[in-house]
């Protein structure tokens, strides 16, 4: 799923090859993918692109004060095109949800791999309109978000760190990839309590997740849309590396698997050197 850099890395792409230009349509391959029906695709048509930005892991593209707001989800991502194919799109015969083309004949594909379809788009005047922006906790990358503002939003919370640090609600952006990597970097177990956390821990935990994120953004920045999945994959350090050795202390990189996800970690620089044995319980193997 791309998460705050690789959108920051598509938004930053898409700004400066859709600035200056218009519009000139906006093509459905999938109806369902579209949750909005005012304004209609066909407003898009002959508006000027305002400008492109990011809130958390939403693409949002202002066309003339109409929003084209973008969420990925897991499996969705953007195909740029110098020159798009004149076809008419046809529902299911690709892995295209939509299409944006602009009025110079370039332009940009969205698409969507695998069988479960989550990739969402919305047309509004207004980006609070989207339930999901309108719920968004802060971004980890502004000025405001300080130590102590984040130590306010763990304060009192019981939930585990990994998962608190994933809720869109407290914190806009990170996902299942960098908060493996985020506590790899703080040295914290993701099954840690969020509300017990020592203030050292919340110190270095904030660090990391502040330079974690910003050297991803960095090494993002710059890259062609085609480039930025692998440009992630190539930057992780235990995420999506299970039984490949830690960079840090050479112990192998363990992994807990889930339903639907899994995450990465070093138990000798994270959990005391205690692989973690039950996903539910999050207790430590005897």
């Amino acid at each position: 799923m791309p998460e705050l850099p690789e959108v920051q890395g598509l938004v930053d792409f898409l700004g400066e090859r859709m600035a200056g230009l218009a519009v000139e349509s906006l093509e459905l391959a999938s109806f369902s993918v579209l949750k909005t029906f005012d304004p209609p695709p066909q407003a898009l048509a002959g508006a000027p692109v305002d400008g492109v930005t990011r809130h958390g892991k939403w693409i949002d593209i202002d066309c003339d004060g109409i929003h084209l707001v973008l969420h990925l989800a897991r499996a969705g991502w953007v195909r740029w095109s110098e020159e798009l194919p004149r076809t008419v799109l046809r529902p299911g015969k690709s892995p295209i949800a939509l299409r944006v083309r602009l009025v110079d004949g370039s332009g940009f594909d969205v698409t969507e791999a695998g069988t479960k379809k989550s990739l969402a788009a919305y047309l509004v005047r207004d980006v609070q309109a989207v339930p999901g922006i309108a719920s968004l906790g802060p971004d980890p990358l502004t000025d405001d978000f300080t130590r102590e503002a984040f130590g306010e939003l763990l304060a009192g919370r019981s939930a585990q760190i990994k998962g608190v640090l994933r809720d869109q609600s407290v914190i806009a952006g990170v996902g299942n990839a960098y908060s493996d990597e985020v506590l790899h970097v703080a040295k914290l177990s993701p099954f840690a309590k969020a509300s017990t956390l020592t203030d050292e821990q919340v110190d270095t935990l904030y660090q990391a997740l502040r330079s974690t994120l910003t050297d991803a953004v960095a090494a993002a920045s710059g890259k062609p849309a085609k480039e930025l999945k692998d440009a992630k994959r190539a930057g992780m350090r235990v995420h999506g590396r299970t039984g490949e050795a830690c960079p840090v202390c050479g112990d192998v990189v363990r992994e807990v698997s889930f339903a639907d996800r899994s995450l990465q970690y070093c138990a000798t620089c994270q959990t005391g050197g205690k692989p973690l044995a039950d996903r539910r319980t999050s207790k430590f193997l005897k």
